[in-house]
């Protein structure tokens, strides 16, 4: 039994160091965005093309992850697409043309989507194994992966250049992945499909709980996706901020989220899943509806504080629930989930601007603080997240 938890506790910092891998390519890749249009002379339309593009790879192959994961085991799926994710920078930056890039953008999605499945399926099992949530506090790596990423990212490219940068994280992450490896949890014997045996699961299972599992997850990252790519702007228009408060509305909703998930675990274990949801989708709708209400920058800035402690540890416990999923195979549940929640990242930056476009800031904001009411209400449906099944 101690060699049990012995292995499963190396597992859990491997598979943190992937989070933080994953997190620190996709920082590293944020300030190389605006380069791109002088490079290939792009307009902003084209490059939001190509960012759809990296999101329909991402969200797309992580389709076909879990179909990998239970014909190839965790760990080898796990190891592959982590190793495939260390040139995939540099593929972007150094692309010769149009073309090359869109494919390339692509290809980087894939690769980060479908090693973000895989990562997160280890976790889950990390959790039957150590009997306790881990799932908050490796998304809190991914978080902090992103905080370096961007911010060593940014200073190495204006000292030294795009092309030196790209190369700097394909290092980085190949020493966090190679030095991970070989501590990840081994992958479970493959069992194959002999007849009067159930068939595996299709694509799109029939299974109404695993899509409201992904709904929930949309429901929850979608808030997340406003407040970064709006919150600024709707502090300057109609709070009348300078350019340094209104940044700090997600300044402060980030930070707050990233302290929450290191501390999500800890609550989740003393609280429950379905306890946990139920206060953490409240504490969000009222954040989200604090900052439509606001009448001065400071109480804006302070409401999405109090959002990012909300929207925290609401996703990590969904795919947990997702993990541990009654009649699905882990990692089919979890794909279904990952890619459905992660859809909202890709419709809410169009979307929420369409919706305050036509509406406003503070009634759209207001809007989707009852997205998080009805998570909150639905929480019941996570409480598979606490239940450990037998591996």
């Amino acid at each position: 039994m101690q060699d049990v938890k012995r292995i499963a506790l190396r597992a859990r910092w491997a598979v943190a160091a992937m989070f933080l891998a994953n997190g620190f390519v996709m920082g590293a890749w944020a300030p190389q965005i605006p380069l791109l249009m002088p490079r290939h002379d792009v307009t902003e339309s084209v490059l939001g093309l190509l960012i759809l593009v990296l999101g329909m790879g991402a969200v797309s192959a992580m389709l076909f992850a879990g179909r990998l994961i239970s014909l190839y085991g965790g760990r080898r799926v796990l190891s592959l697409f982590s190793l495939a994710l260390i040139p995939v920078l540099p593929m972007v930056v150094f692309s010769p043309n149009l073309w090359l890039l869109a494919l390339f953008m692509a290809v980087f999605g894939a690769m980060a989507g479908c090693m973000d499945v895989a990562m997160n399926a280890q976790a889950v099992e990390i959790e039957r194994r150590l009997d306790r949530a881990i799932m908050s506090s490796s998304h809190g790596f991914w978080s902090l992966g992103g905080f370096f990423g961007g911010a060593a990212g940014s200073y190495v490219i204006a000292r030294w250049g795009s092309e030196v940068q790209s190369l700097a994280t394909a290092a980085v992450v190949a020493v966090l992945v190679i030095s991970a490896m070989p501590f990840l949890l081994p992958s479970a014997p493959v069992a194959p499909l002999v007849a009067g045996t159930p068939k595996r699961p299709g694509l799109f299972p029939r299974n109404l709980h695993v899509w409201l599992l992904g709904f929930l997850a949309l429901f929850s990252m979608v808030p997340e996706g406003a407040v970064l790519d709006w919150a600024a702007i709707y502090m300057q228009k109609e709070l009348g901020a300078d350019a340094f408060a209104s940044g700090l509305g997600f300044a402060f909703f980030a930070g707050a989220m990233a302290i929450m998930r290191f501390a999500g675990d800890g609550v989740r274990n003393r609280f429950g899943a379905v306890r946990t949801m139920q206060v953490s989708g409240l504490l969000g709708a009222a954040g989200l509806m604090g900052g439509a209400l606001a009448p001065y920058d400071w109480v804006a800035i302070a409401s999405f504080a109090v959002a990012g402690l909300g929207v925290a540890n609401m996703v990590p416990i969904l795919f947990s629930a997702a993990g541990n999923h009654p009649t699905l195979p882990s990692a089919t549940a979890i794909s279904i989930v990952t890619m459905v929640g992660y859809c909202g990242i890709l419709v809410a930056p169009s979307s929420i601007g369409f919706l305050a476009e036509h509406m406003g800031f503070r009634p759209t904001y207001a809007a989707l603080s009852v997205l998080l009411v009805v998570v909150a209400l639905m929480a019941s449906r996570a409480a598979d997240a606490d239940t450990a099944r037998g591996t």
